[in-house]
């Protein structure tokens, strides 16, 4: 029995600015845990949009979304920003990281907010995840001395901190030239297959989307396959 992660139920977004436009179309799809899932399309087709309702972002939208098989329609903001920051995982084209901050603080902030752990506990895991994407030995550098590629495997870090249940990811190759592009994708597909860690990615990089586990295709605010 697959164990459901997410799931959005015939999804359907409006702008209403002046005139009412409708983005999104009855979008239906599931993840499974451990799968790894690309979101492609032309640009203004929907995907960022999707993203904001399915990480919480965005709560004026029609249908119903499950996160961990919990429905988030009806909760609070603050109990929408715990379930964000305890079960998904942000990763954006810009790093965000906190150039006052060192590389291990930054990593530690979302444990920090959580408040699940102790600071050692939380500093202990934020060492482990270093290591696992072999940056540890920048851990007590500051943010702003390292180059971009190692920022963008900090803020992977940051993002598995507290053993989200999914990563969400907005064009997380965005800004990497290829070769910090490539090590990205195999840090995501190594986190699928060896640490069954759920992935969500929208992207516009077709050799990503491509090699990633399943693809999720949209065009003017449907999904066209999944």
């Amino acid at each position: 029995m697959q164990e459901v992660i997410l799931e959005a139920r015939h999804i359907n977004k409006c702008f209403h600015d002046p005139v009412t436009v409708q983005v999104l179309h009855d979008i239906t799809f599931t993840i499974n845990k451990g799968e790894f899932v690309s979101v492609i399309g032309k640009s203004g087709c929907g995907k960022s949009t999707l993203l904001y309702i399915l990480s919480t972002m965005d709560t004026d939208y029609e249908g119903e979304l499950l996160i961990d098989r919990e429905l988030m329609s009806g909760r609070s903001d603050v109990e929408l920003a715990r379930i964000r920051n305890e079960k998904i995982g942000f990763v954006f084209q810009f790093h965000y990281l906190l150039n006052e901050f060192t590389v291990l603080q930054n990593v530690m902030l979302p444990g920090m907010k959580l408040g699940k752990y102790s600071q050692e506990e939380i500093e202990h895991r934020g060492m482990e995840r270093l290591k696992m994407l072999g940056i540890d030995h920048l851990a007590k550098k500051m943010a702003f001395k390292i180059s971009g590629g190692e920022k963008q495997r900090v803020a992977i870090a940051r993002a598995l901190i507290n053993d989200p249940h999914i990563i969400m990811g907005d064009e997380p190759t965005g800004n990497l030239d290829m070769k910090n592009s490539d090590m990205v994708f195999d840090i995501f597909k190594e986190l699928a297959e060896v640490h069954n860690q759920t992935l969500l990615i929208v992207t516009h990089d077709q050799s990503f989307a491509e090699s990633s586990g399943r693809i999720i295709e949209m065009e003017d605010g449907k999904i066209i396959r999944h």
